[in-house]
């Protein structure tokens, strides 16, 4: 293999990451903020009934699932910065329109509008753009774990922000943050040269079909969506059971999420490193679900003491931030050598239409059946995604690889061939508009000397 491998990210390279990684962690603070308060404060406004309030807090993910695909197509015919700007600037848009809303149905159409803000796909595009292939991983990598500490922040400054200045102050305030993003990609992010048409990072159409019938990725496609749908019905339900149930005034909830949070994120690792080192990655995901299914019958049958619901919303998120970890790994395993674009653009999808119908469900349940209805929803949904992942094969523990190919490599028909003949490899795929090959291979199992011998004299040295 090259030496430019073991080189370390270029100045420009960190700028990149650090920058769009921030890009993301605004937005989802403005996103995620709104989560464990608008079911308490929401029901001030004019108009508001559970149902509504469902509704308000799930319905991002419609618009946010319709946009997300297309405006990644659109970042790669008009660029990426027009789009991350025109997203963002939805997304203000919206946060003002709720914030200005005094009945419930405003704040519903400035959600909407803050969903239309679907920039994920493009950052993701911008950030290949800016990246070599060595440290490619890396950098989305430090924007995941961004991701993770971002709804942990939002969960605990949403309620101390909104018990200060309100909702309408809350709403502002993620308007201001999505404005803070665009100064990020105005004058912190590099500008690009190149734009990288990338099957690890983009959606290729010629993948859809595959991926689409692939059963095991969409068995992780159901888990996304259940796992996003139990969230925001416990939005629907927890925040109201801390108030109705256990006396604890809404001021005060910041502290059982940071609790939950910070415990969980420490219980969780173990069981991280377990699966991937052991390679017990489906037996973990099992446990995981399970545990969220004990959990909501849990919130069920018990949950009307302040004791009882912190120590539920501990385990809550503990089974829920492993999943949420382990999916995106599990997706990147078991998606085909050059489909981990495509297998993740289904898979985001899937996630905010999982996010939509949680609320949506979780409000319609607590109007008709009350609270202890929502959490048995929530427990139905987990035994669903279990009968499913069941049947899951274990998955294959592989390293992905993408090469560029000299002209020559280009021409040679039998490359793919000749490289899947090594011991070790599972998938090779050469994609002639991309000038590349992309393999799959267990690290363990490898044949090192003879990879080097295929794989060497086809790839390009000068990787940019």
């Amino acid at each position: 293999m090259h030496d430019s491998h073991s080189e370390r990210m270029s100045g420009s390279e960190t700028r990149a990451a650090g920058g769009l990684a921030l890009v993301f962690a605004f937005r989802m603070l403005g996103m995620f903020m709104v989560l464990p308060v608008l079911a308490t404060y929401g029901m001030d406004l004019a108009g508001a009934s559970p149902a509504l309030i469902g509704l308000a807090i799930g319905a991002y993910g419609l618009t946010q699932a319709v946009l997300q695909i297309p405006f990644g197509i659109i970042s790669d015919r008009i660029g990426r910065r027009p789009v991350i700007y025109l997203g963002l600037v939805v997304f203000a848009l919206g946060s003002v329109l709720a914030a200005q809303s005094t009945s419930i149905w405003g704040v519903i159409a400035g959600r909407i509008l803050q969903g239309a803000g679907a920039i994920s796909a493009a950052v993701m595009a911008l950030l290949s753009d800016l990246t070599r292939e060595q440290h490619r991983t890396k950098a989305m990598a430090m924007i995941g774990m961004t991701i993770g500490v971002s709804f942990a922040i939002a969960m605990v400054i949403g309620p101390i922000l909104t018990s200060a200045f309100g909702l309408s102050g809350l709403f502002l305030a993620t308007g201001a943050m999505a404005l803070i993003g665009i100064v990020i990609v105005a004058f912190v992010v590099p500008k690009s040269t190149v734009t990288l048409q990338h099957r690890e990072s983009g959606l290729a159409k010629q993948a859809l079909g595959a991926t689409l019938r692939h059963p095991d990725l969409l068995r992780l496609d159901l888990g996304i969506f259940a796992l996003h749908a139990m969230l925001m019905s416990s939005f629907v339900a927890l925040p109201l059971a801390l108030v109705q149930k256990a006396g604890l005034p809404k001021e005060q909830h910041w502290w059982v999420y940071l609790t939950a949070l910070l415990i969980s994120f420490f219980a969780m690792i173990p069981f991280i490193i377990y699966g991937e080192k052991k390679r017990q990655m489906k037996r973990v995901l099992l446990g995981a679900v399970l545990v969220l299914m004990l959990t909501e019958l849990f919130f069920w049958e018990f949950g009307d003491t302040l004791r009882a619901l912190v120590i539920g919303t501990v385990v809550f998120f503990t089974a829920f931030n492993l999943l949420e970890a382990s999916l995106p790994s599990l997706i990147s395993k078991v998606s085909p050598a050059g489909g981990k674009g495509t297998a993740m653009g289904i898979y985001s999808t899937s996630q905010f239409l999982g996010s939509a119908a949680g609320g949506i469900l979780g409000g319609w349940l607590f109007q008709h059946g009350g609270l202890g209805v929502v959490f048995l929803g929530g427990a139905g949904l987990a035994a669903i995604w279990l009968a499913f992942a069941v049947t899951m094969r274990e998955p294959p523990y592989v390293t992905s690889l993408r090469l560029p190919l000299s002209p020559e490599a280009q021409r040679d028909t039998g490359l793919a061939d000749r490289v899947l003949a090594v011991r070790g490899v599972t998938d090779a795929v050469v994609v002639a508009d991309e000038a590349a090959i992309y393999i799959k291979f267990d690290k363990e199992l490898l044949d090192r000397a003879s990879f080097d011998e295929v794989v060497n004299p086809a790839s390009e040295t000068c990787e940019a």
